[in-house]
């Protein structure tokens, strides 16, 4: 296996009496979105402050591109892109003086300067208002921007903490296809959230946080698989549906089918690729397919049998 962009081991921290990180390990390879996904207080920006060597660690070890990070660590932290959940941009200054700013904050300067700029405008859709004043900008202007502050150094690693806090559907939108963008062009990306869509949308695996410990951790698929949940089916039909119930209950991975009113209900395993063999069957039996609905279990059951609570609690 190549080794991962990010990987850190048994990470601890506490406040006080208050364990807030307990031993949390997970890594993320290149052209990876890696969703640490729980409820407000989980652990979750403490993790990625300790991962990000903004905040030391009572245990663990982070390494990141190869080499440690501890918060001394000032060269190993270049391959890193961090955007935190605050705002981090001037108001009196345009968009493009606040890249200019963090760029030479980052060691660019001249025409690399200038022409990374331009390319992070480009990526982040600010491109024709790069020289108005941030204060005039909307919540999800200024969360793209954010997010360009963090790209401008070309990281290995980009670390998105709640991107989306108060943004406008639109908005939000476009900062998620613009993360599904970079994790599509090899940039592995660690991203917090306590939106459930979110996760489902974007990462490739996902890390449950709740008080401080990783509950589980795989893709959507595998955390599912934890609870035995199933796919649910259900086609619309007329025609002979007992025969057809009956003939489909015998086809591999199907494991209930059942007809009602007008219905056929399926409990099945993996139902979208086993779709096209469901319809064949049916038809062969004497059903007429009028439509088909697929339900797929969530990451919001998983959550609640894994933790007892709902993912905003």
């Amino acid at each position: 296996m190549p080794t991962p962009v990010l990987d850190c081991r048994d990470l601890r921290k506490r406040f006080g009496s208050r364990t807030a990180v307990d031993g949390v390990s997970f890594s993320v390879a290149a052209g990876e979105t890696y969703g640490l996904l729980g409820p407000n207080g989980a652990g979750k920006t403490t993790t990625i402050s300790m991962i990000c060597g903004l905040l030391g660690r009572d245990g663990g070890e982070v390494v990141v591109d190869g080499r440690p990070i501890d918060v001394g660590s000032t060269d190993a932290k270049a391959a890193i892109g961090y955007v935190p959940q605050d705002l981090a941009i001037y108001p009196d200054l345009s968009a493009r003086e606040n890249l200019r700013f963090f760029g030479r904050l980052q060691r660019l300067s001249g025409r690399v300067l200038e022409t990374r700029v331009s390319e992070v405008l480009e990526l982040i859709a600010l491109s024709e208002r790069a020289d108005d004043r941030t204060s005039e900008f909307s919540g999800g202007m200024k969360r793209r921007l954010n997010i360009g502050i963090g790209l401008l150094h070309r990281p290995k690693l980009l670390v998105l903490d709640e991107p989306t806090v108060g943004v406008d559907p639109q908005s939000r939108n476009a900062i998620l296809s613009s993360v599904a963008d970079l994790g599509s062009e090899g940039l592995a990306i660690l991203y917090t959230t306590h939106y459930m869509e979110e996760a489902e949308r974007l990462c490739d695996r996902i890390g449950i946080i709740d008080e401080g410990r990783i509950r589980a951790e795989g893709t959507r698929r595998e955390l599912v698989g934890l609870i035995g949940e199933k796919d649910r089916v259900t086609l619309v039909a007329g025609g002979s549906l007992g025969p057809a119930a009956r003939a489909l209950a015998s086809v591999e991975r199907v494991q209930e089918a059942t007809a009602t009113d007008g219905r056929i209900e399926l409990v099945v395993e993996e139902a979208r690729s086993l779709l096209p063999r469901i319809l064949q069957e049916a038809a062969a039996a004497g059903a007429v397919v009028r439509s088909v609905e697929v339900v797929e279990p969530d990451l919001e059951a998983v959550f609640l049998h894994l933790t007892g609570k709902a993912l905003r609690d």
